[in-house]
């Protein structure tokens, strides 16, 4: 299975059927839809079988492909994938063909998604499964510069898709989504290109002797402190915009209030982990002194994220803008599990990212499904939909407690993992974060009430519940969910050896607690 170019194959796949899909007359809606899930599908099987071979506890990087692209200036067509990596690559893989299918409906031309009529619905789809590879393919990049194409790579289809598919604001929404994104793209790739001449230095001063952008080469230099530090903002600001944190966050509540609920299941659930697992591979494995140099100001970051987006979460009356402050608040748990550097709480955070797709995932979707019915986000345009459509608010409320981190629920083992884990090293940080938990019940049990809870209002009686495809589309997101609430082990087992990697190279060990109680180094540094 080594031997297969796996990786290439799933970037090129979603790419071949975009331009498939664009082929297709435009009148023939059902086909565009077909073509465009039957690719999604395919893809997500291929996703399987390659994930079927890998072996935890083998080599870090497997499925590696490396070629030659621009010889001259060192880079390869370079991909590989560890443990986390690969989770978030089958999270986007399975996430990608259930976003098509709910995006099928009957209420519009766009099958689902509220926009002006005249838009194409095959460019949309051609849209969905552009994006689909250059998630793959950001995932899959072990050259830094690759990983860069990539990275800027994935705004120009989630551009078009809000800018031509969103609400009323869509256009205002689109160009502060790509101005953010570039800002901090442009800083990245600063740091990007300033490592090439440190790479071509002779070993003797730190260098590797020849100009390269491969990760595992890149990880070997010897960066004087001071350039490191430079380059670790580089790269940590264009991930903090991507992630997003506070105060650079302020892109994703108009994103997700003007774009398309499907297409908010790929921006939250996946484009947004850019920016994390970024954090986690880049930043603290690259610049491993600038790391712990940044760690107690990001700390205090990623603590401010969690209860500022969970405050600001219960004042909304929209329920995608609602959904994205939510976001914010999880990214913030999710970076603070990445720079406790603690086992517990980096495995928490890349599992959260994981299981964070999902429980949003499901959210945005049943949103989108009332959208379509209603032709309303807002929280006050409903009420009584249990009486009306009870699957659709059992839906609604398995995907709401799973996002307050119910235990039994997918994202309760990953965020306890980030709470305990902090707590052995950040005392203080992991208490505070518990306020979030706590303010998590208020807006989203409080959101159910408003929307579900009550007697039936004039405007929804009369709905629909879920059809037999909405519920194919919403079935699947929720028994992972569920199955990964109860035995989180086989995801965790995949995960850990590049946790530990990740720890090894930074130069982190667990707390150890003493005779006291406290925690003690045990020989990490501070």
């Amino acid at each position: 299975m080594s031997d297969f170019p796996w990786l290439s194959v799933l970037v090129a796949l979603p790419v071949a059927g975009a331009v498939l899909v664009s082929l297709i007359p435009r009148e023939r809606e059902k086909l565009v839809k077909q073509v465009a899930l039957g690719v999604s599908v395919l893809v997500a099987v291929l996703a399987g079988i390659m994930a079927a071979g890998f072996d935890a506890g083998g080599p870090r990087f497997q499925f590696e492909e490396r070629y030659w692209w621009i010889r001259e200036f060192g880079i390869h067509w370079a991909l590989g994938v560890d443990g986390v990596s690969l989770t978030l690559i089958l999270l986007s893989v399975i996430l990608v063909p259930l976003v098509i299918l709910g995006s099928w409906g009957e209420a519009d031309r766009s099958g689902g998604v509220d926009v002006p009529p005249k838009r194409s619905v095959k460019t949309y789809f051609a849209l969905l499964l552009t994006l689909e590879a250059t998630m793959v393919g950001v995932f899959a990049a072990t050259d830094v510069f690759v990983f860069y194409v990539f990275f800027e790579a994935l705004l120009i289809p989630m551009y078009f898709i809000i800018g031509s598919y969103g609400g009323a604001q869509r256009s205002y929404a689109a160009v502060k989504f790509l101005l953010y994104s570039l800002f901090g793209g442009l800083l990245m790739l600063v740091a990007v290109i300033w490592l090439y001449p440190l790479s071509a230095k002779p070993a003797a001063e730190g260098g590797l002797g020849q100009g390269t952008f491969l990760f595992t080469e890149l990880a070997k230099l010897d960066i004087d402190p001071t350039t490191a530090k430079w380059l670790f903002l580089g790269f940590f600001i264009a991930f903090a915009i991507k992630a997003p944190m506070a105060p650079v966050h302020t892109w994703l509540p108009d994103a997700a209030q003007q774009s398309p609920a499907p297409a908010l299941v790929l921006l939250v659930g996946v484009l947004d982990k850019v920016g994390t697992y970024g954090m986690l591979r880049f930043c603290l494995e690259l610049f491993p002194g600038a790391a712990r140099w940044a760690t107690p100001v990001v700390i205090v970051f990623a603590v401010a994220s969690i209860i500022y987006g969970a405050i600001l979460a219960i004042g909304q009356v929209d329920m995608k803008r609602l959904i994205a402050y939510t976001s914010i608040s999880h990214f913030g748990f999710i970076v603070l599990g990445i720079f406790a550097m603690t086992s517990q709480a980096q495995s928490g955070a890349a599992l959260y990212m994981v299981n964070h797709g999902f429980a949003t995932g499901a959210l945005f979707l049943v949103v989108g499904f009332m959208i379509v019915r209603r032709r309303s986000a807002r929280i006050s345009d409903y009420g009584g939909m249990q009486k009306v459509a009870p699957v659709l608010a059992g839906s609604f409320l398995i995907a709401g407690l799973s996002s307050l981190s119910l235990p039994g629920l997918a994202p309760f083992v990953s965020e306890f993992l980030v709470i305990v884990g902090t707590y052995s090293r950040y005392q203080w940080a992991a208490i505070a974060s518990v306020i979030a938990v706590v303010l998590a019940a208020i807006y989203i049990l409080w959101m159910y009430q408003r929307t579900m809870g009550g007697p039936a209002v004039p405007a929804v009686e009369g709905l629909k519940d879920l059809s037999v495809r909405e519920k194919w589309v919403i079935a699947p997101i929720l028994a992972i969910i569920v199955a990964m609430g109860f035995f989180p082990q086989p995801v965790l087992h995949v995960i850990n050896p590049s946790v530990n990697e990740t720890l090894a190279r930074v130069d982190q060990r667990d707390p150890a607690p003493d005779i006291t109680g406290n925690a003690a180094e045990n020989g990490a540094r501070p």
